[in-house]
């Protein structure tokens, strides 16, 4: 879900799915790197093919997140005829007692660029439904919005249910954009994959296209666009006060 406030309304629904890949058993999952529906390395973190667990733990250790030392979940979309394109992705990073303890949302934009928000408490403690975390905006990703402002992020995920909202707050602290993933979580299978295929068929050219629609759409409403600037060097952010080592 996606509504935009201001200076237009604008919102949209859509029916979708996601994959949860546990990094630890990820050989043993029913997605390949070839098929109808398959999975790539590549597609995440640094997209150069490096080993996704020592990807993540590197950043992990850089933010002062050491007690999300247990296992780590991929959610994100997967590739359909060979094709995919994540808005964002979603690293869940859970301690030995299976606590939630960070998040790194993986942000891509249309012109191929990425950009990875670091969100956990600024405590480092256990993230749990009600907190709410904020960073600064420093990618630019709509070319309908300018890079300034903030996101807030906030995660309600258990073994039943996987819901994000991540709203954006303008540079003068107004929320003008509500974006929302939630869904039911069920057991990743060959079978599963094929409903989920039938249901929501070529899903990932779909999001695509959806994204292009909305964009015509905002167009005719008059909404201005932002050229593109410059992207900050830097990859990752930190939310609140969290900082790299």
């Amino acid at each position: 879900m996606h509504a935009r406030l201001f200076p237009r309304k604008n919102a949209f629904r859509y029916g979708i799915y996601y994959v949860a890949l546990p990094l630890s058993r990820l050989a043993d999952l029913p997605l390949r790197t070839k098929g109808f529906v398959s999975f790539s390395a590549r597609d995440h973190g640094a997209c150069d093919g490096t080993d996704l667990q020592a990807w993540v733990r590197s950043i992990l250790a850089r933010y002062g997140l050491a007690a999300a030392d247990g296992e780590i979940v991929l959610v994100c979309m997967p590739r359909v005829m060979g094709y995919v394109f994540n808005p964002v992705s979603f690293w869940l990073c859970y301690d030995h007692a299976g606590d939630l303890r960070a998040v790194l949302c993986e942000v891509h934009n249309t012109f191929g660029e990425r950009h990875t928000y670091v969100c956990a408490r600024d405590d480092r403690g256990v993230l749990i439904g009600d907190d709410v975390v904020r960073g600064e905006k420093v990618f630019h990703v709509s070319p309908f919005l300018q890079r300034e402002g903030e996101y807030s992020f906030r995660f309600e995920i258990d073994s039943a249910r996987f819901a994000v909202w991540i709203d954006y707050f303008d540079g003068a602290g107004q929320r003008q954009l509500l974006t929302a993933l939630a869904g039911q979580v069920a057991p990743l299978t060959a079978a599963g994959l094929r409903g989920l295929s039938w249901r929501y068929p070529l899903v990932t050219m779909r999001a695509v296209f959806l994204i292009h629609w909305q964009a015509l759409k905002l167009v005719a409403k008059g909404i201005k666009y932002v050229p593109r600037p410059l992207q900050r060097q830097e990859k990752t952010t930190g939310t609140g006060n969290l900082t790299k080592n």
